[in-house]
Parts: structure tokens; sequence; C-alpha cells
């Protein structure tokens, strides 16, 4: 079978050559250990431990380094074979492998990420100088085509890590505003207000402002009928709190008399039981025709109250300190019907209700706005690694 791959930038058309890595390397050399008398803070060369998510930095030498860049890591323990372009002079630690070659780095990197390294080891796996040097990985003839597939993919990885960047900086700005926004610890107003506000909030318990609390229905799921959803627990991604539609299923039961179990507008969902007790789901009709199932608990929202700002609310430190604490069991922790009525809140004004929930949804948008993008360029990455590499076989 040729050494060509599937996908090809303009131009380049001569197949591809099977080398060993060693024989491409100018050095492969193994991390060592850390002089700690001489590690600071911050300084010019980074010291990395591993070559998988964040940049595995451990501190930063001032004086000295062992490896000059462009380089490329890989990760010699655990996780073994994945590997990272290093563009500024660094110094591995034990276990970690680093690359010097006369190869495009981008293209190094992606290369042996899609290579698959293997390990054969009866414990943790360890990836060896002379076992990185004897994997045979497929070269372009042409450098050019090295460069241009390098450009291609670190471009790629620049706007996975821009969309996941601007993500858990939303996040971040979420969970403060979440504190900033609703008031702490007793007090009548929060720290953070939009201008023209100034009226003490009013608590109250959820049975206060709730027409019911409703337990759902407590029938097996089945493979989805194209129509009716089923929501449960596990249903609820624990972050977003957005139901996860990839595995969707049907309820298995007679829907005729199920009417009282359907979602509507605003309908907020509690989890009753287990370790994800106290989490919570706001219905919008996007999400089509849903029922609920056993384990949770739907609350209906008067229609004076701003929907959206009481499951908003339960998003918070004062939320979760209240589930924990009533939660308790002397098996699995749990909290009934009775025991989320009595939770209390703090409610200010309609008018601020629907300007807080209008910011704090805007910022759970943009988290899954970027977190979309970022999804979508991982796999149009997993895409073109198999096509742009030949494959084996």
């Amino acid at each position: 079978m040729e050494n060509i791959p599937n996908i090809r930038f303009s131009g380049f058309t001569m197949p591809w050559e099977q080398r060993k890595l060693g024989d491409e390397a100018i050095e492969i050399l193994a991390g060592g250990d850390i002089d700690k008398d001489k590690v600071v803070e911050e300084g010019k060369y980074p010291i990395y431990a591993n070559a998988l998510s964040g940049d595995g930095i451990v501190g930063y030498y001032n004086d000295y380094y062992r490896v000059k860049a462009p380089a490329i890591t890989v990760t010699g323990r655990g996780e073994v074979g994945h590997a990272q372009a290093r563009m500024s002079d660094f110094t591995p630690v034990v276990r970690l492998l680093a690359i010097r070659s006369r190869h495009d780095c981008y293209f190094l990197e992606n290369a042996i990420n899609n290579h698959k390294v293997v390990v054969e080891s009866t414990g943790v796996p360890q990836l060896t100088v002379p076992q990185l040097s004897s994997y045979d990985i497929c070269f372009p003839s042409d450098i050019g085509e090295e460069v241009k597939i390098g450009e291609y993919f670190h471009k790629l990885d620049t706007l996975i890590t821009l969309h996941q960047r601007k993500c858990e900086e939303t996040k971040t700005l979420k969970k403060y505003m979440l504190q900033k926004m609703f008031p702490q610890n007793g007090r009548k107003v929060p720290e953070i207000r939009f201008v023209g506000y100034t009226d003490n909030w009013k608590q109250c318990k959820l049975s206060e402002i709730s027409e019911t609390f409703e337990y759902g229905l407590n029938v097996a799921a089945k493979k989805f009928d194209g129509k009716n959803k089923y929501i449960r627990i596990t249903d609820i991604d624990d972050i977003s709190h957005e139901f996860i539609l990839d595995n969707v299923t049907s309820p298995d039961t007679d829907l005729t008399n199920a009417e009282n179990y359907k979602l509507e507008e605003g309908d907020i969902l509690f989890a009753r039981t287990g370790a994800s007790v106290g989490k919570t789901y706001m219905y919008r009709n996007s999400d089509g025709l849903v029922y609920y199932a056993g384990f949770l608990i739907r609350a209906k929202i008067n229609k004076s109250i701003n929907h959206e700002f009481i499951f908003q609310n339960t998003l918070t430190k004062d939320y979760k300190k209240y589930i924990t604490i009533t939660s308790q069991r002397s098996g699995q922790p749990g909290v009934n019907a009775q025991e989320y009525s009595e939770y209390r809140v703090m409610i200010p004004n309609r008018d601020e209700q629907d300007k807080i929930s209008v910011y704090l949804r805007n910022l759970d948008n943009i988290v899954s706005l970027n977190q979309r993008k970022c999804d979508y360029f991982k796999e149009v990455k997993k895409y073109m690694l198999k096509n742009m590499f030949p494959q084996k076989g």
C-alpha cells in the first residue's frame, strides 16, 4: 500500500516515506531530576512535567536549560506517546522525553499523536528513548508539504485553545456574578446591582412562589420513539444543567394518561436522591416533548416570578449549602418535595429579576457557544488527522 494520505494540499503528489524517528532526530533525550535550589516561580526557561493538558509547568530555571527549541516533548509514563511542540527553550523532568529534529515541529507533534504509540507493560506504561527512536513515522517527500500540514494543525489547535479559554473565562465570570448578584449570608441586597435599583429584596419560601411540587413518572426508559422524550437525573448535564440529547429515550409506558408528566416552559426539575441530589434543570420548549422521571421533582413557579431567576438561584453557594445540610440521611442523600418547598430565596421586583436573568442567561449562552465551537474544531482535527496522514494497513 502506498503511503499517500486521503487529503493533501494542492501541488503535492509524491508518496510519503516511512522512516525511523531516531534517524530523523538531531537528538532524543529523557528528562532529569530538578535542581530544586535553582527553581523559581517565574523565569526564562519553563520546566515541563508532562505533555498533556495545560502545559505541565512545574517551575522555571533562569540560568540554564536542557533542551533548545524548537523541539517536541513526548509523555514517557502513564498516558505515553502524547506529543506537544515547544517553541522556547525548556527543561523536561524525569519520564518526559524530548525530541530535537530538522522536521517541522507542529507536523511532527501531530504525526506522533496520530501514530498511537503502544507500550507493552504489566504495570504503569513507560516509554523509553530507544523505544521512541525505533518508531516508524511517515514523512512527506517535500518539506513544504510538512510545513503546510504543521501550520494547518497549529491553527486548529489555536482555535480550540481560544474557544476553550473563552469558555473557561466566562464560566469563572458566571460563578463570580452568581455570588455578587444574589444577596449572601442573610443580606437583603446583593453586592452588584443594575443602576437604578435600591429597594431591599424580600425573602420567601419556594412553596410561596410555586403552584405545585410533583414527583415524576415511576417507569423505565425504552428506545426513543422519535417523539416522546424522557428526562432522568442522568440526562441532566452536571455542569451546564441542560438536557443531554445524545442518547435520548422514551418512557416505557402508555402515555395516554400521562399528560400531567409533560414539562411546560419554565418548569424546574430538582434531583431528589443520590449523588446528584440538588441538581436542577429548567425546561424550554426547544427541548421538545419531554416527560420527567420519578427521581425528579417538578416545581411549577408562579407566572408572576421570572422562572429563569429562580433557576439561576439554584446555582448559588447558598442553594448548594442548603442541599448539603438538608440531604443528609442515614443512607443515600436525599431531599423530598416538602424540603425543597422550604428553601428560602431572596427576590427583588420583577423588573430587576428580568434584568438579572437575561444577564446570567447570556453568560450561559456564551459558554455554550464557545464549547460548541471548541467541540467542532476538535472533531475537525480528529477527522483531518485521520485523512492528512497515511493510515496503516
